[in-house]
């Protein structure tokens, strides 16, 4: 029997990286590109949700119209960066990353990634997953420094735990590889869970 096709719904180096680390190498990349404003009093969790539905979705409805298609196990993600109900904009602008690292400065503020599989039977199952991560205080060098790397650049809530912010984090509370991008424990489970064979024998039960 021919193993199972693994779509990532996701151009991202992050998400390719940590599912790597698992020892899961996706057969294909399917970037799923969406309008990602949240609606009107949409809640973060909720706007995490939806954006992963709905990239799996468009993934596997741009996949059905091509001749050779074959069923495959789909896997998509949104991370969402929070502080209250107030969300973070992913930030292709300097002035932007810059309001983003202001308001983070010194507090609190939580990230959520929804993320979603539809399995070759056409399921679909999602996990949301929240980190609560506090910020040191940025002195004025700290935030010049940090915008002029251009880490930020795409970066929901405008900055890279997996970089240089990584330096501005006093406490994280949950999933460290959510804030990068994949909680990779859940996204694990989901797959193990409908039967897609992990290489490295990797295990995490149920969730």
């Amino acid at each position: 029997m021919s193993k199972p096709q693994l779509v990532l719904a996701s151009g991202s180096p992050r998400r390719i990286e940590l599912l790597q680390q698992a020892g899961i190498e996706p057969d294909r990349l399917v970037p799923a590109e969406l309008d990602e404003t949240p609606l009107r009093a949409e809640h973060p969790r909720s706007l995490a949700k939806r954006l992963s539905r709905a990239k799996a979705e468009k993934a596997l409805a741009s996949m059905k119209g091509e001749k050779d298609f074959a069923p495959a196990f789909i896997v998509a993600a949104d991370t969402v960066v929070a502080v209250g109900r107030r969300i973070l904009p992913k930030a292709t602008l300097i002035d932007e990353a810059s309001n983003c690292l202001q308001l983070l400065s010194g507090r609190s503020h939580r990230v959520y990634t929804g993320v979603c599989l539809i399995t070759p039977a056409g399921k679909l199952r999602q996990r949301l997953v929240e980190t609560r991560v506090r910020f040191k205080r940025l002195g004025r060098e700290d935030l010049e420094a940090y915008l002029a790397s251009g880490e930020w650049r795409g970066k929901a809530g405008g900055y890279a735990v997996q970089g240089l912010a990584g330096a501005f984090v006093v406490k994280l509370v949950g999933s460290y590889t959510n804030v990068v991008g994949l909680p990779l424990y859940e996204t694990v489970a989901l797959l193990q869970a409908d039967g897609f064979p992990i290489r490295n024998g990797w295990s995490v039960g149920r969730v």
